[in-house]
């Protein structure tokens, strides 16, 4: 797996500075553009071609939030297959949105709904809050700290997930109201 931060180099973080990005993903896009290359050997073209991939797979995955908190998280092998688990008391905190979704099922109701989206806002807000400090002071951590810090991440991500979830079940909800 080609280490995307390496590629640009730049140091892993939850949080880039996005002109950088960008400037570094198409100053490669210039460099690595097949047509500037076809009159190469038929090797050199294939590595290019390769390079111009690797550099657009990099830039979609880094220029996303979410996907670049997903490629940290992988690259530490903390999002494996199975071992995906909800905290506990996570889960207690929003039983009573899951059992209000159910109700949903049962009768639609668009002030339920304005109020389950609301307590989602609300919980996503707070998760936000409290996982920025994190989140900024990630690069300056010393090696033998970051491995608390990407458990905290993880934890985070994967309570964002969930209630990613439950915004999608309110959209069907809200588009049949």
């Amino acid at each position: 797996m080609t280490d995307y931060f390496e590629f640009y180099d730049l140091p892993e973080s939850f949080q880039l500075d996005e002109a950088t990005l960008k400037q570094k993903y198409y100053a490669f896009s210039r460099e690595f553009h097949p047509d500037f290359h076809a009159t190469a050997p038929a090797e050199r073209q294939q590595e290019i071609l390769h390079l111009a991939t690797q550099n657009t797979n990099a830039y979609r995955t880094l220029s996303d939030p979410d996907q670049r908190m997903a490629y940290i998280l992988g690259r530490h092998n903390l999002l494996e297959e199975g071992k995906q688990e909800i905290p506990s008391d996570f889960l207690m905190e929003v039983m009573e949105l899951n059992e209000q979704l159910m109700e949903l099922e049962m009768e639609p109701d668009p002030n339920v709904v304005a109020s389950v989206e609301n307590e989602v806002n609300a919980i996503a807000a707070t998760l936000d809050a409290g996982i920025e400090p994190v989140l900024i002071g990630y690069p300056g951590l010393p090696p033998d700290v970051r491995p608390q810090a990407l458990q905290q991440v993880r934890t985070y991500y994967l309570k964002r997930r969930y209630l990613l979830r439950i915004r999608e079940s309110l959209a069907k909800f809200a588009t049949r109201s």
